[in-house]
């Protein structure tokens, strides 16, 4: 039975991580600001052509490194100092009492200042010698007075401090206290503590590049004194598909040189041995108590298993080394696939790039005690908190994701629950966030009202958070604006994420543990086919489908998009897909609902990722009809798309009286993108 540790351990660990993410960003920026300036200065002194080459010289240069980091990632990371929980003990100090101006005692008069030798007569230098005591008196008892003052101030201010001082040096000492009780735990083996200490390992180092997941699951065998994990790999896109950039001056444009394929599949395959081995190291450096014998490492992705469609967690590479053994390689001389492969007995996936799954040998459910996560036991139900209660709640997990967060007053707050500050230089800047404790469905109106808020507030984006969930016309409105949705799971996965506590009903946290064949949600239909898309040309299109009777479509449900990747009886559903696609959608036409005529698929520019794009550079464009073993059945052309279009309707399948499928090509454009192909087919998008 799994319990949730308190993870104070992890989740300083991974404050830690996130100082170091924002020193990085801010490099990043000093960096880009350098850049930017170096490129006036090119525009400045050269024509547009010469600056344009050096635009695509610098972009190959760019790929260039970053495939060099990816091929150097085992050597650069283990150049990396080993984590010590050392490092997480804060020093008994605070900052000194400094009183500032109030540390000067109020000058006294002196009454020699004031006496005169005016007067001819000794009436008139008596009534002078009288006025110049009176104003010395009158002085020195204001004097008197403004001394008493700033002793009492002082004295207050002094009180005040050492207050605050006593509550630091008490939060360090607790905090100090909790990393020795770690600490002794792990002496004496205690799997909550060895878990605990080996996550924040992970979760404090320094030899991941920015972008690699750090997604881990841990169970401690003490009997055999092994750890049993399941850590996250880096997907496919990691490697560049770009090799180089060339600049075309009789086209005025730039022209990329795909990367080879093979080359790309290699690499990738280099990237997860040298991941796992990067693991195993940090793990085996990191245990100077003694506390492993051995590692049992699982590396997966999130994905769908291309045989079955099923999403979850496919396994990619599995190994188990012993100190012993892994202490006797050279790490920096090793090629890392062979090393995993042959030194250590692992097993690694022969087609990474098309998830081909290994069997894990030990998982850490396998191991008969508790699995660490971050959470506790006893977790708040979202849906019977206080409303204050809960906005406070998002609040604090704001202030734990880096960012200033606080809760605003009840009565004209504009619509903002939480009014926070992302500090990231760049992309960060205010965000106002609306929170809404809903058993049902969010409505559209809800997210519109949002946009004005955003509008109103000034603010860089709007975040609306619910225990429940958005239907298609909430999350198509939102597409390429400032607005971003979390749902009721998303919420308790980046609560629990974040060292916060919270579940949704009796059923708790939804867990991320790949499905099992006898669940409904995830089965696929027993006759389907699959429905792979692709085109030439660098545009990112999003492949939609949806179920219709005539031109509308039956429900949102029945809208397949990015947010909605399946309909609710499993007949239709997005895949991930295999080389050459770039997209697939899973349908099984004998299981469509009986008042559905059409399967209509769409596509359309993502504004996240090209907010300037149309679909002119959507070109030879086909759809691929495969079979559930991915064998090709027949091609279908597809339209071209047209300037200024981001939207297209690629083709449409029909149903005929008896009962079979034809396809219809399509070509009806929209320049309003997604948003309005979709109100084209009855969906409201308020």
């Amino acid at each position: 039975m799994s319990r949730r540790s308190t993870g104070f351990v992890g989740v300083w660990a991974e404050m830690q991580r996130q100082q170091q993410r924002q020193m990085e960003a801010e490099t990043r920026r000093r960096r880009q600001e350098a850049q930017q300036a170096r490129a006036y200065q090119r525009r400045a002194a050269q024509g547009h052509r010469e600056y344009r080459q050096a635009e695509a010289l610098r972009r190959t240069e760019e790929l260039d490194a970053r495939v060099a980091s990816l091929q150097g990632l085992l050597s650069s990371g283990c150049q990396a100092p080993a984590f010590r929980v050392s490092s997480l003990m804060r020093r008994e100090e605070v900052q000194p009492f400094a009183p500032g101006p109030l540390a000067q005692p109020v000058a006294m008069p002196d009454f020699s200042h004031y006496q005169t030798q005016s007067g001819w007569t000794s009436n008139r230098r008596a009534q002078a010698q009288a006025e110049a005591r009176s104003r010395f008196e009158r002085d020195w008892h204001a004097a008197q007075a403004a001394e008493a003052q700033r002793r009492q101030q002082l004295a207050s201010y002094q009180r005040e401090h050492q207050q605050w001082a006593d509550a630091q040096l008490a939060e360090v000492r607790r905090h100090n206290a909790g990393i020795v009780q770690v600490t002794d735990g792990v002496r004496r083996r205690d799997p909550d503590s060895v878990m605990e200490y080996f996550s924040a390992a992970l979760y404090a180092s320094e030899a991941w590049p920015e972008g690699f997941p750090r997604q881990v699951t841990a169970a401690y065998d003490a009997a055999a004194r092994q750890l049993v994990l399941d850590w996250e790999l880096p997907a496919y896109g990691i490697v560049p598909d770009v090799k180089s950039v060339r600049y075309v001056s009789g086209t005025d444009q730039d022209k990329e040189t795909a990367r080879p394929v093979g080359q790309r599949r290699a690499l990738y395959r280099e990237v997860l041995a040298q991941c796992m081995l990067l693991v195993l190291h940090e793990l085996f450096a990191a245990d100077e108590l003694g506390a492993l014998e051995s590692v049992t490492l699982n590396g997966f992705v999130d994905g769908h298993d291309p045989t079955t469609g099923r999403p979850g967690q496919i396994h990619l590479a599995t190994v188990m080394a012993s100190v012993s053994t892994f202490r006797g390689l050279h790490l920096a001389q090793v090629d890392a696939s062979s090393c995993l492969a042959d030194a250590l007995r692992g097993q690694l996936s022969a087609r990474p790039d098309q998830l081909s799954p290994v069997r894990p040998s030990r998982r850490p459910q396998d191991v008969g005690n508790r699995v660490v996560a971050h959470g506790s036991d006893e977790e708040p139900d979202l849906y019977d908190m206080d409303p204050i209660a809960f906005e406070n709640l998002v609040a604090d997990l704001f202030r734990a994701m880096g960012m200033q967060a606080v809760t605003t007053q009840r009565s004209n707050d504009g619509g903002v629950d939480v009014d926070a500050l992302d500090p990231t230089p760049i992309r960060g800047g205010k965000i106002v966030v609306q929170v809404k404790r809903y058993r049902n469905t969010v409505p559209p109106t809800a997210v519109r009202d949002l946009y004005g808020t955003v509008q109103d507030a000034g603010a860089n984006k709007g975040v609306l958070v619910t225990t429940s969930g958005f239907g298609p016309g909430s999350h198509t409105f939102a597409n390429g604006k400032p607005l971003e949705l979390i749902s009721g799971p998303e919420l308790v996965d980046l609560l629990h994420r974040h060292g916060l506590v919270g579940r949704l009903g009796e059923g708790g946290r939804q867990t991320a543990a790949a499905p099992t064949p006898t669940t409904p949600d995830t089965r696929l239909p027993h006759d389907y086919n699959v429905l792979g898309m692709s085109w030439t040309g660098s545009v990112v299109l999003d492949v939609c489908a949806l179920v219709c009777r005539g031109n509308r479509v039956l429900s949102d449900d029945h809208f397949v998009f990015f947010n909605n990747p399946r309909t609710a009886d499993g007949s239709v559903r997005a895949l991930a897909p295999t080389a050459p696609d770039k997209a697939a959608i899973c349908v099984s036409f004998d299981g469509l609902p009986d008042e559905a005529d059409r399967f209509v698929l769409v596509a359309a520019i993502d504004p996240e990722a090209d907010p300037d794009a149309d679909l002119s550079a959507f070109t030879d464009a086909r759809i691929r009809l495969l079979d559930p073993r991915l064998t090709e059945l027949g091609q279908l052309e597809v339209s071209d798309g047209r300037p200024h279009e981001t939207a297209l309707v690629l083709g449409s399948f029909r149903r005929r009286p008896s009962g079979d499928w034809d396809f219809v090509l399509g070509g009806k454009g929209y320049t309003g993108g997604l948003e309005e192909l979709v109100q084209d087919f009855g969906i409201q998008v308020d």
